[in-house]
């Protein structure tokens, strides 16, 4: 019989400290220790959670006080919202397959109303109809004989079976959870939370001796004795049901702080496929792990190979964000740059989002580097170049929609110490020299990258606007100073990447450079290259960076060519950025309702999360693992559209903290008749409405709204136009055949009027100079042909896992 797992526990390797210490002397203790650090040339190693990271639970308190208890802009679109009502009490919805001894299997679906009862061999597998997490318990009316059952778990369709999906990569599926019975209610236990999952299969062995899974040691102890169990035995359920422990932060998970609607259903979905992705994957500090390979290092746990268990601890505080739902329940800077602003814009969980960072900054090395993730990672010195810069990009974006300037002046030292690591890596070619092959399981990550180079710039240039929140005078952060000079030669050194014949860059200078017989031309590296702003406003390359990506677009989007046979929504989130840098918001719209809807309604796809990623064919299996059933299909580094539909395409972009100014620039673009959405700070709400029109004498026009807080000021730039606006509704219209002609509707700084509106705007269009144009189509798209793809790089490989 399997012996019970040795489980991590708080006191065995996770430290939570009880003792505050004041933020200044937490400082203090810390550039003290680096600077022993770095005279001895040591490592140093923090522990799980260190002094640096203590959790200031009054100040915790305050900012989940913050959220609002219900939808900041409630209104039609709230039916796409997937968080339930009750997270508590979440049934299935359907029977997926039922065989063998069963009886009524779906009774339980009702609950209370019947009951479903399994014998020796019976298997029910149940479909909650869209991807959730948590702990699985069951109404037991009776059990007949001692007995217990198997669970296994699947987020992906192709994997609801009997033997469901994975969370580690030595076997094609774990081990079932082996669960023992007695009558009532019978629950889980807290250390196995499955975080995420659609399918549940429940199955009574046909030998009541099987020897195949794990226990759960917190059901009955006496039915782990083999020599106990009868193979007469049974189970009736009146009931199953999860209680959902993601999203700890806000008590109502629907009580969102942003919104979006338009035109295309697709988008909408996708826009709360990704803030549902979000929510899944933020979970309670102490339900980390899921991945008992990595929890090794640091509790010595003995647990079977291919078991696992929730219930390791990751950070401080009472809510953190992590990479997934179902596994690497850890902290991961790669998912900063992505994740972060798709939480501001649609939940502003953000005590989360610090959290997290405090984490990293807890086991930052002596030598300035953060880690490659937070523990159990995080603990040998695994560093990654670029998810050390994504972290410093974390904290931009965490101190930009919070707000939380104290926090800012806390790391401040620890974030420069970090900025300068990367800066010393930039040699006399104007290039980062990269040490690390990690990055997101890619290839080719070494020498003078064009990723890695790009990611810096953007780093710079967002530094220097983080040393003018803080009044920060120093020197490197000035015009021509070091920070500055750095970006300068960082634009020089990118020309020699350039390739003119692909009007792409290459990877890299050394072994794929442009020409070279390993020539790779990245999409993550290109899109940096736009969305960072390396290549000058004025370069006519940029645009032709923006066609030659989309011209590799195949049905299922676009091929990430430097990791050969994998659609990574990581790397597409950051080209959604790139096409809309550089003005072409169709582009951008257009791949997301191509690659995007893919990933809801696809073959294999959960229908309400997003995948960490997929095989070029269109399958749902990760390239980058041995074992398909190991991808993760509820991926924070996958949602970019929640961000970009709001920052990008509505062009709701803050230039200080909490919004206090800010610029917007909306784009309705010719995929949407109309657009709307918004989100809030604790300043109040943002939001844009973008309408097509059809005026009197059949002239087309488009009207837009556009609500500020009062107190903040802000460009507004639409039509080859701009006005200030300083706070209130600002609704404008213009005729489309007469660019430059403004009609103003209304212009009011009075923000009393709309305050009590929740929907915030007026139908009223201008005492009938506009009304509505209901023949509007969405304009229909060629069929799509194969984009030109290098398809001897686009073949199965193993990325050995990090």
């Amino acid at each position: 019989m399997a012996s019970s797992p040795a489980l991590a526990r708080p006191e065995d390797g996770n430290t939570i400290y009880k003792y505050k210490l004041p933020s200044f002397i937490n400082s203090m203790i810390f550039r003290f220790a680096l600077s022993l650090a770095f005279v001895a040339g040591a490592v140093v190693t923090a522990g799980v959670v260190s002094t640096q990271a203590l959790l200031k639970e009054q100040q915790d308190s305050l900012l989940v006080q913050e959220l609002p208890a219900q939808a900041v802009f409630p209104g039609p679109w709230d039916r796409y919202i997937q968080a339930p009502a009750n997270k508590a009490h979440i049934r299935p919805k359907a029977i997926h397959l039922s065989n063998g001894d069963v009886v009524n299997p779906s009774a339980v679906l009702e609950g209370g109303l019947g009951s479903s009862t399994l014998g020796a061999g019976g298997n029910v597998i149940f479909d909650f109809a869209q991807n959730i997490g948590g702990r699985v318990c069951f109404q037991v009316a009776s059990v007949v004989n001692n007995t217990f059952l198997a669970l296994t778990y699947s987020e992906s369709p192709t994997y609801a079976t009997v033997d469901g999906d994975a969370t580690n990569n030595n076997k094609p599926t774990d081990l079932p959870l082996y669960f023992g019975l007695r009558n009532g209610t019978n629950c889980v236990g807290t250390g196995f939370i499955r975080g995420g999952f659609r399918f549940l299969s429940i199955r009574l062995p046909l030998d009541p001796k099987e020897d195949k899974g794990f226990w759960d040691t917190s059901s009955r102890e006496s039915v782990t004795d083999a020599s106990k169990r009868d193979p007469g035995a049974t189970v009736s359920l009146t009931e199953l049901w999860v209680n959902c422990t993601a999203f700890p932060s806000n008590p109502n998970p629907r009580a969102y702080t942003g919104y979006f609607s338009s035109s295309s259903n697709v988008l909408n979905r996708v826009w709360y496929a990704g803030a549902y992705t979000l929510q899944l994957s933020t979970i309670v500090p102490t339900q980390g792990g899921a991945s008992i390979d990595y929890n090794a290092i640091v509790d010595g746990n003995k647990s079977p190979v291919d078991s696992w268990y929730s219930n390791f601890t990751i950070s401080n505080g009472t809510s953190v964000t992590t990479d997934g739902a179902k596994r690497d329940r850890m902290v991961w800077p790669g998912d900063m740059s992505i994740a972060v602003p798709g939480i501001a814009v649609s939940t502003r969980d953000m005590v989360s989002v610090r959290n997290a960072l405090d984490t990293l900054f807890a086991h930052q090395y002596g030598d300035g580097s953060l880690p490659y993730a937070g523990p159990p990672m995080g603990t040998i010195h695994e560093f990654s170049d670029t998810y050390h810069m994504h972290s410093l990009l974390g904290v931009y974006n965490y101190v930009l929609y919070s707000g939380d300037l104290g926090w800012l002046e806390d790391h401040w030292y620890n974030y420069t110490v970090a900025l300068n690591v990367s800066i010393a890596k930039v040699d006399n070619s104007g290039l980062m020299h990269v040490t690390s092959t990690a990055d997101w399981l890619r290839s080719g990550m070494s020498g003078h990258n064009i990723e890695a180079t790009a990611i810096l710039y953007d780093v710079l240039q967002k530094s220097i606007e983080l040393a003018g929140f803080l009044g920060d005078d120093r020197s490197e952060a000035q015009p021509g100073g070091l920070w500055s000079k750095t970006g300068d030669r960082i634009r020089a050194g990118v020309e020699k990447l350039d390739c003119p014949r692909a009007g792409l860059f290459a990877d890299n200078s050394e072994d794929r450079r442009c020409g070279g017989s390993d020539e790779v031309l990245p999409q993550d590296g290109n899109s940096w290259l736009l969305l960072a702003g390396v290549l000058a406003p004025s370069d006519p390359r940029r645009l032709n960076v923006s066609k030659s990506l989309k011209s590799r677009w195949t049905k299922f989007g676009p091929p990430a060519v430097e990791a050969p046979n994998i659609i990574s929504p990581f790397a597409s989130s950051f080209e959604l950025q790139a096409h809309c840098a550089v003005g072409d918001h169709d582009t951008a719209v257009e791949l997301m309702e191509l690659m995007w809807g893919y990933m809801l309604d696809g073959p294999g796809m959960t229908n309400s999360t997003l995948l960490e990623g997929y095989r070029i064919d269109g399958s749902v299996g990760y390239p980058a693992y041995t074992h398909p059933a190991r991808n993760s299909h509820c991926h924070g580094w996958s949602t970019g559209p929640t961000m970009v539909l709001l920052t990008s395409i509505l062009g709701i972009q803050f230039t200080a903290p909490l919004g206090r100014s800010s610029i917007i620039r909306p784009h309705r673009t010719k995929w949407l008749n109309h657009v709307e959405g918004g989100y809030s700070t604790s300043l109040g709400k943002f939001a844009v409405k973008l309408k097509g029109m059809i005026g009197k004498g059949a002239r087309e026009a488009e009207v837009l709204q556009v609500l500020t807080p009062t107190d903040t000021s802000g460009t507004v730039y639409w039509g080859g136009n701009q006005t200030v606006h300083n706070g209130g509704v600002l609704k404008v219209a213009r005729y489309l055949d007469s660019p430059g002609q403004w009609i103003t509707l209304l212009n009011t700084t009075d923000y009393g009027d709309e305050k009590d509106d929740t929907t915030w705007a007026t139908d009223s269009e201008g005492d009938g100079e506009f009304l509505p144009d209901t023949a509007w189509v969405k304009p229909s798209s060629s069929e799509r042909e194969v984009g030109v793809v290098n398809w001897s790089l686009i073949k199965p490989i193993v990325v050995e896992e990090l």
